[in-house]
């Protein structure tokens, strides 16, 4: 059994109830990238030559900080989260110039959490996290082994 089969199976827990599960689908992925977005704009002072002098920022190091725990439990599920990572590092890099990336952020995480929370309510239980704060991470999880299953993907 994978380190992460139990992470998954507890959270499944407390998400049964088929609307609370689409609302996760959606929401999850888009507070995760939205997450991304929040912390793109924070910069190390450290220029990356090799990604045309763009500045070391927050994103990108909690992004590895993230690969690295996923990646201690499921190596497969790392990679699919590594992926989301990069397409949401790419989607920060276009949009930083061209909108206000962190209002942006921000509405789509404020609103995205109301959603999380009327699933919840909907679901009748309260959200895995407040039993422990790496369901955060086992959230995002779960919505890409879902993905996973339905490709056939084993994790």
């Amino acid at each position: 059994m994978s380190k992460i089969a139990p992470l998954l199976t507890e959270y499944k827990t407390s998400h049964q109830n088929p609307t609370n599960q689409l609302i996760h689908w959606i929401m999850v992925p888009l507070i995760y990238l939205s997450v991304i977005g929040l912390l793109w704009g924070i910069n190390l002072g450290v220029e990356l030559d090799f990604l045309g002098g763009q500045p070391l920022n927050v994103a990108m190091v909690v992004s590895l900080l993230v690969f690295a725990y996923y990646l201690s439990l499921s190596f497969t599920i790392a990679v699919g989260m590594l992926i989301v990572s990069a397409l949401g590092m790419v989607a920060c890099w276009y949009l930083q110039d061209r909108t206000s990336l962190l209002m942006l952020s921000a509405i789509v995480f404020v609103v995205a959490w109301i959603f999380q929370f009327i699933g919840h309510k909907v679901e009748g239980k309260k959200p895995s996290f407040f039993k422990d704060v790496q369901f955060f991470l086992i959230g995002p999880a779960w919505v890409m082994s879902a993905l996973y299953n339905k490709l056939g993907v084993k994790y």
